[in-house]
């Protein structure tokens, strides 16, 4: 048994920069720090959680950015990599004529620097309280072969599995791949996140009862299908509960999955795995409550609650 103090959450994901357009010419670009597992590995330093993160990162210029960034936002780099050859991915995001945002490019130089499954230590997992990982980085092989060696050792160590399915199916050689791949994780999972859209794809079918039923066979302990103001449906230990959210008017949704996922992790790693089903569901309630803060302002880790604000909802 695993006796070492649980001193963080250890997240394993890719870094992105973030290219935004400060005119509707798209010439000129402000940088942001960027990325789904960043932004939780953000969201639960900002809460007032430790958390650790395994990525590669280079020595250019884009990556010493992000460096200062995640070591300004408190998040622990002990376990990342760095690589001279490695470039972070960068996304380049432009304005239409209606000040719109639209994806406009993504660029990944270095696909194949990636850490590799020996390069994972066994201490940042002793340490750990939850592994925290999604979908985004696994149709690379070698990231698919570190995530799967990442979630044996969480396993070996007590280590609580966190998964974000985070669906990009673009990423992917096919939708089939992409589907098989996601599901192979969910025997192991302890905490599932993924919305209504991610639900069906993985099911192969739309009609959310049918497709809860698909999952069940999975037997995972905490299913979490956010519905943006509609709040989450939760399925703890096979039963539904429907958790809500209070009413806001929103500015910008992105990045509100990933700050929800955050203040969930938080909780969980603060307080422990629940003794009972009305400590899960406070945890599920404090995490809309961080996705509607987030959803309040424009941006995605911008736009990350911190702890001084949790009374802003209540």
């Amino acid at each position: 048994m695993n006796n070492t103090p649980k001193t963080h959450v250890l997240i394993y994901g890719d870094i992105f920069v973030d290219y935004i357009a400060t005119d509707k010419t798209n010439t000129k670009f402000k940088t942001f720090l960027g990325g789904a597992t960043i932004n939780v590995a953000a969201g639960v330093s900002r809460l007032g959680a430790n958390s650790s993160l395994i990525t590669v990162i280079g020595e250019d210029e884009d990556s010493n950015f992000a460096v200062n960034e995640l070591e300004t936002e408190g998040v622990d780099l002990t376990y990342a990599l760095r690589s001279p050859k490695k470039k972070v991915n960068r996304v380049y995001v432009h304005l239409t004529p209606e000040r719109d945002r639209v994806f406009a490019n993504y660029i990944d130089d270095t696909p194949d620097l990636q850490v590799q499954p020996s390069d994972l230590d066994e201490q940042a997992f002793r340490q750990a309280s939850i592994l925290h990982i999604c979908s985004g980085t696994m149709f690379h092989p070698t990231a698919l072969a570190t995530t799967k060696r990442a979630v044996e050792l969480a396993k070996a160590n007590d280590v609580f599995l966190s998964l974000d399915t985070n669906v990009r199916p673009l990423r992917w050689e096919s939708e089939d791949i992409c589907r098989s791949t996601i599901l192979s994780f969910l025997h192991q999972t302890d905490l599932l996140k993924l919305t209504e859209e991610e639900l069906a794809f993985l099911m192969k079918e739309t009609d959310v009862q049918k497709a809860l039923a698909g999952l069940a066979v999975y037997n995972i302990p905490v299913v979490m299908m956010t519905m943006g103001e509609l709040g989450t449906l939760a399925v703890i230990e096979g039963r539904q509960h429907h958790v809500g959210v209070e009413p806001i008017e929103p500015v910008d949704t992105t990045g509100a999955g990933d700050a929800f996922i955050a203040g969930v992790l938080r909780g969980l790693h603060l307080h422990g795995k629940p003794n009972n089903l009305e400590e899960m569901l406070d945890h599920i309630r404090f995490g809309n409550k961080m996705g509607a803060l987030c959803a309040m302002k424009s941006g995605a880790l911008s736009a990350m609650p911190y702890a001084d604000e949790l009374g802003e909802l209540e």
